[in-house]
C-alpha cells in the first residue's frame, strides 16, 4: 500500500479504520502465502528430494545440558495448570533477572548472559508458552496476548519473587513492553533489545510499506498449517538462514552459530508440534492490535542493531515519548537482529551499566 494510503488510514473514523486495517492484514497475507507457493515450487522443481527430506533428531546436542550455563527447572503455574521450563543460573534469593526470548527461539538464546550474570543474580531463562520444553496447548486461542502477560506474572509469584530486572527480545521484547504496562510493580528495570513500544510499531507500520514488508511473515503466520509445513522444507532451511545467511543471519565473527548451536536450535524445533505453539503466538497479535496509548514508568534501556533486518531502526527513537522515566537507546553499528548472541560482550557490557547507573538519573 503507498504511503499516502498510510496516511488516509490511520485518519479514517474508528470503524472504518478497522475495516481497512483487516483488509490490509488479508490482502498482505494472501501476497505472502503466494510468495511462499512460488518459491515451495522452485524448490520442487529444482531439489525434488532434498525439498522434504527431513533428518531425524531424536538426541539433544550436549550444549543443551552445559552444565555451566545453569540448572533445567520446571514450574507449573495455577491459573492454566500449564507446565514451563526454564534454566537458571546464580543463587537463589538474589535478585531475579528474568529473560524471556524471541521467534523462533527459545532459552538456549540466553547462554551468554546466563553466564555473565549469575554472579549478581537469580538468572532465569524461560521458554514461553508453546516452546520447548515448555507445554504446548493445541487451541490457538490459548496464546493470546494477555494469557502470555499473567504467564510471566505467576511465575515470578511461584519462584517466590515480587519484582525482577525484565529482560526481552524480539517476540519476548514485545511481551516485556506490556508487562511493564501492565503490572509496573513487578519491573524494577526494564531492557529490551530489537523491539519497539507496541504502540510505536503499530502506527509505524501503517505509515512506512518497507516495514510492512520487513514484517511480512506476521501476515503470512495467520495462514493454518501452510506456515509450519514451510518451515521443514529442505531441512529446515528457513530457520537456518534466519541465523547464517547474510542477509539476516549473525554476522560478527567469532560468534556465529557453531553446528552444535544450530543443532541446538533444529533439534527443538523439529519436535513433533514444535512450531505450532510459536506461530500461534503470532496469530492471537492482529486481535490486539492497534493498541492504546501506554505509559512505561521504569527505567528503560532499548538496543538496536544497526543493520536489523526485521525492524527498522527509527523506531527505536521514537519509543522514547512512551517512557517517563529514564531511558537510554543504545544502537549497535554493524549488528544484526540476533544481538544478545551476536555481540555477547558488547550487550554484557551496556546491561551491566545500565544496572549500575546512578539513581540521580531515576526520576520519581
Amino acid at each position: 500500500m503507498p504511503g499516502h494510503s498510510m496516511a488516509l488510514l490511520l485518519g479514517m473514523p474508528g470503524c472504518l479504520r478497522s475495516a481497512a486495517f483487516w483488509l490490509l492484514v488479508y490482502l498482505h497475507c494472501l501476497l505472502c502465502t503466494c510468495t511462499a507457493l512460488i518459491k515451495l515450487s522452485c524448490s520442487i522443481l529444482l531439489r525434488p528430494r532434498s525439498t522434504f527430506h527431513i533428518v531425524p533428531r531424536e538426541i539433544p546436542p550436549s550444549c543443551l545440558n552445559d552444565q555451566f550455563l545453569g540448572t533445567h527447572c520446571y514450574v507449573r503455574i495455577k491459573d492454566s495448570g500449564l507446565r514451563f521450563h526454564y534454566v537458571a543460573a546464580g543463587e537463589r534469593g538474589k535478585p531475579l533477572m528474568l529473560l524471556l526470548h524471541g521467534f523462533p527461539e527459545f532459552w538456549y538464546s540466553w547462554r551468554h548472559q546466563l553466564r555473565e550474570f549469575k554472579s549478581e543474580y537469580r538468572v532465569v531463562a524461560l521458554d514461553l508458552r508453546g516452546y520447548g520444553e515448555t507445554d504446548t496447548p493445541t487451541s490457538k486461542d490459548c496464546y493470546k496476548l494477555d494469557c502470555i502477560i499473567v504467564d510471566v506474572k505467576e511465575i515470578l509469584d511461584t519462584l517466590g519473587y515480587t519484582k525482577c530486572v525484565l529482560i526481552g527480545h524480539d517476540w519476548g521484547g514485545m511481551i516485556a513492553w506490556l508487562i511493564a504496562i501492565c503490572y509496573p510493580e513487578m519491573v524494577t528495570k526494564l531492557i529490551v533489545l530489537s523491539f519497539p513500544h507496541p504502540t510505536v510499531f503499530t502506527e509505524y507500520i501503517l505509515r512506512h510499506p518497507s516495514q510492512l514488508i520487513k514484517s511480512g511473515y506476521y501476515f503470512f503466520f495467520q495462514m493454518p498449517w501452510f506456515p509450519e509445513f514451510m518451515y521443514t522444507v529442505n531441512d529446515y532451511k528457513i530457520l537456518k538462514d534466519l541465523f547464517t545467511s547474510k542477509a539476516t543471519g549473525i554476522r560478527k565473527r567469532g560468534c556465529r552459530f557453531t553446528e552444535e548451536d544450530m543443532e541446538a536450535y533444529l533439534y527443538i524445533f523439529s519436535q513433533p508440534g514444535a512450531l505450532s505453539g510459536p506461530l500461534n503466538h503470532f496469530r492471537n497479535i492482529f486481535s490486539c492490535l492497534p493498541l492504546k496509548h501506554h505509559q512505561v514508568t521504569m527505567p528503560t534501556l532499548l538496543m538496536w542493531g544497526e543493520d536489523d533486518a526485521f525492524v527498522e531502526v527509527e523506531m527505536a527513537e521514537l519509543t522514547r515519548v512512551y517512557v517517563k522515566n529514564y531511558f537510554q537507546l543504545s544502537v549497535l553499528s554493524h549488528a544484526s537482529h540476533w544481538l544478545q548472541q551476536e555481540q555477547p560482550e558488547l550487550v554484557n557490557t551496556l546491561i551491566w551499566t545500565f544496572l549500575e547507573e546512578d539513581e540521580f538519573h531515576i526520576k520519581d
